[in-house]
């Protein structure tokens, strides 16, 4: 399968679940529109080999390798096909990046705890923040490439997913804070670009990001960070 590269060898392959009434949090449709599973059967061939395409050229060549241009050349087809089907070069490594997002939610939302529900709010925040510095170094390089630019970064989908489900967290643990406004604070711990930063850069280990992780939700929180 297309996306079995850019999957999360540390997620269990789970069912996407009906939304928990414990999480205040449902699935996000993510890198497709609403009607994606009506879409004629020629064109959702022609969307699978477009990102076939676009998955062999990021093997090959890594990211940056991915242009609309090269997606059409490889695929065979014009470029506007490329362009109608997903509306830019973002939209295009989004949908990529669709598949171990989807199977991410489903891990916080309603996999096994403490990532999921069952599990004290800190453990379940510390938990999600290890999960996610984790899938961001493993994938960083997509990720990267499919930062949305700064009018959309905060509106995109995937970005609204994980601060709804840090903010739900926040407000069982902090019910007085402005969760909304902390959930903010610890998601810009675990942006792409600072990931690159520190890990690439700096040469951090995960080690300490994630021991720092751990560290940002006890001060945040009011808690013990676990020795």
């Amino acid at each position: 399968m297309v996306y079995a590269v850019f999957m999360s060898a540390d997620l269990p392959l789970l069912p996407s679940p009906s939304p928990q009434p414990d999480t205040g949090v449902e699935l996000i449709q993510l890198g497709a529109p609403e009607d994606e599973p009506c879409l004629r059967a020629d064109a959702a061939r022609n969307r699978a080999r477009l990102l076939d395409a676009a998955a062999r050229l990021i093997a090959e060549h890594g990211a940056a390798g991915v242009t609309m241009e090269a997606v059409a050349a490889a695929a065979q087809v014009g470029k506007g096909t490329v362009f109608r089907r997903f509306g830019d070069r973002t939209g295009l490594l989004t949908a990529l990046l669709d598949h171990s997002e989807r199977r991410f939610q489903a891990a916080f939302i309603g996999g096994p705890p403490p990532l999921g529900p069952g599990a004290p709010p800190v453990e379940r925040l510390r938990a999600f923040g290890v999960a996610v510095l984790r899938r961001t170094v493993e994938q960083l390089d997509l990720m990267l490439a499919a930062e949305p630019s700064s009018d959309r970064r905060f509106a995109a989908a995937p970005g609204r997913a994980l601060h709804a489900h840090v903010a739900m967290l926040l407000r069982r643990q902090l019910p007085e804070a402005d969760g909304e406004l902390l959930a903010h604070t610890l998601m810009g711990y675990l942006n792409p670009v600072l990931i690159h930063h520190l890990t690439r850069q700096c040469e951090m280990p995960m080690e300490r990001l994630e021991a720092g992780w751990a560290d940002l939700v006890a001060r945040v929180t009011g808690t013990e960070a676990p020795r």
